[in-house]
């Protein structure tokens, strides 16, 4: 938790309502999100109960297993599912946009969009990862065959939950962690794990405080848990009653008054976040989303092999550096963003604003040919500043130019600029800081990292297991304690 969240937890508790942390909306949503809310056995790891799943507020299809312990019911039900989830999937593969790369030099083709599924807490993220993992190499052959679409299911959840790996995307996202991303309740972390709590606290209703509103939201038999877990109190008093009894349209409409609260605190959770605007690069972190999803189902289409179980040791200190790169920069992303989340860079010194009070716009170094536009400016803080002489920094308003710390004295910070400002002896308008202006300078930038260059897979160092043999499914695959 940053200073500035504990600040406005703090704040949230006096004011009684959340409070915003953010300016703007850092996770894409979809106009079309699938939202997925499963239910799971108490005793059983990842036993289907129940789920509530759909596209739309009024699009709800409720899917029951009446014994989770049977696995000819929950293979069942993993049909059910896979006809809902793939029928969406599929309804992204038809429209295509053009993409440029090599610098405009070549053009590539990737889907114009890509689907998202929404699930209610970080739970129900766990769920959609094992219940991905549990069905993806099932066969639809020989014994214990299931139907053809479950190991098709398999494969997209596994592919959904591991793009929640990759940081800013948003394929799959939980509401709870995208709810706190953008808002501070008066209550624990831990509390904001309850859906239903943490938005009586963003939007409590007329009247009521956020804290009175938590407070309601703890009485299960209105709101009840949104899943994966269901209320013990519901599992001894009606579930096991009725699961027992074998009473099919009965355990329906039980497990309905279960997921329904549920279902609506989803969809005025996606109306929230779509009332923030929306952040300068979300829409390039979505991109990534649909190259994914491009590439993915060409995989797919053309016959690949499920995801392995375990990655090999290059492939996993492959995608190890790649996703601490890729940390980095959407931690940069959201601070060049963000004037909020930008000030607890300038909290810990990292960062700076303030007025320029002194500018030399044509200063130049060298001479000839070898002449150089570098300007000096001095810019005077409020901020802590804990940046060394050299230190490099970037302009937050002007993303193209860079400059070098000179020197530190008091509350002033001198600068060197350099780039941005054309090519001439002299910058062009605009592009220098003039006296007076008040402007962010801060030592995170989001800009290409260098890859790490790792062995070839028979390369592999016998300290890591040597060269892996290549991956091909088999029946042991497909093997779980739990499943």
């Amino acid at each position: 938790m940053t200073t500035l969240t504990s600040l406005a937890r703090a704040v949230a508790v006096r004011a009684g309502r959340a409070q915003k942390i953010t300016t703007v909306r850092h996770v894409h949503v979809h106009e079309r999100p699938l939202v997925f809310i499963p239910l799971a056995l108490a005793g059983e790891a990842n036993a289907p109960l129940a789920a509530m799943v759909g596209d739309s507020p009024e699009s709800a299809q409720l899917l029951v297993v009446p014994q989770p312990r049977n696995r000819d019911q929950r293979f069942a039900f993993a049909a059910s599912l896979a006809s809902i989830v793939l029928s969406y999937v599929d309804s992204f593969m038809g429209e295509v946009e053009a993409v440029a790369v090599d610098r405009g030099r070549d053009i590539r083709s990737r889907y114009a969009n890509a689907p998202q599924l929404l699930v209610p807490n970080p739970g129900g993220l766990n769920f959609v990862r094992l219940f991905g993992r549990s069905t993806r190499f099932r066969r639809s052959y020989g014994d214990y065959a299931v139907d053809p679409s479950v190991p098709v299911l398999g494969r997209w959840l596994t592919f959904f939950a591991e793009r929640t790996e990759h940081p800013g995307s948003c394929a799959l996202l939980a509401a709870t962690s995208a709810l706190v991303q953008h808002w501070a309740s008066g209550q624990s972390p831990v509390e904001d794990r309850n859906l239903a709590a943490l938005l009586g606290w963003i939007d409590p209703p007329a009247g009521m405080s956020g804290a009175d509103a938590a407070a309601q939201a703890e009485d299960a038999l209105t709101w009840p848990p949104a899943g994966p877990a269901t209320d013990p109190s519901f599992d001894n008093e009606i579930l096991g009653r009725l699961i027992d009894a074998g009473s099919v349209p009965a355990l329906e409409k039980a497990l309905a008054t279960q997921l329904e609260p549920t279902w609506a605190l989803m969809w005025r959770a996606v109306d929230l976040l779509r009332g923030l605007p929306s952040a300068t690069r979300v829409a390039s972190r979505w991109d990534a989303d649909k190259d994914a999803f491009t590439s993915y189902a060409e995989h797919v289409r053309g016959g690949g092999v499920p995801q392995p179980r375990r990655d090999s040791a290059v492939a996993a200190a492959q995608k190890l550096n790649w996703l601490e790169r890729a940390q980095a920069s959407y931690a940069a992303q959201l601070a060049l963003d963000d004037p909020l989340v930008l000030a607890e860079y300038r909290l810990s010194g990292e960062a700076f604003a303030g007025t320029v009070v002194a500018a030399d716009p044509t200063r130049t170094e060298g001479t000839g040919r070898s002449r150089k536009l570098r300007p000096h400016i001095t810019v005077l803080t409020e901020d802590p500043v804990l940046l060394a002489s050299g230190a490099t920094v970037h302009a937050v308003s002007r993303p193209g130019q860079k400059a070098a710390v000179l020197a530190v004295s008091g509350n002033a910070v001198r600068l060197e600029l350099s780039g941005g400002m054309g090519r001439a002896a002299t910058p062009a308008p605009g592009s220098v800081p003039e006296v007076g202006e008040r402007i962010c300078y801060s030592s995170i930038v989001d800009s290409y990292q260098p890859v790490t260059t790792f062995p070839p897979r028979e390369l592999t160092p016998w300290t890591h297991g040597g060269p892996p043999v290549e991956y091909r499914p088999t029946d042991e695959d497909a093997h779980e304690e739990w499943s």
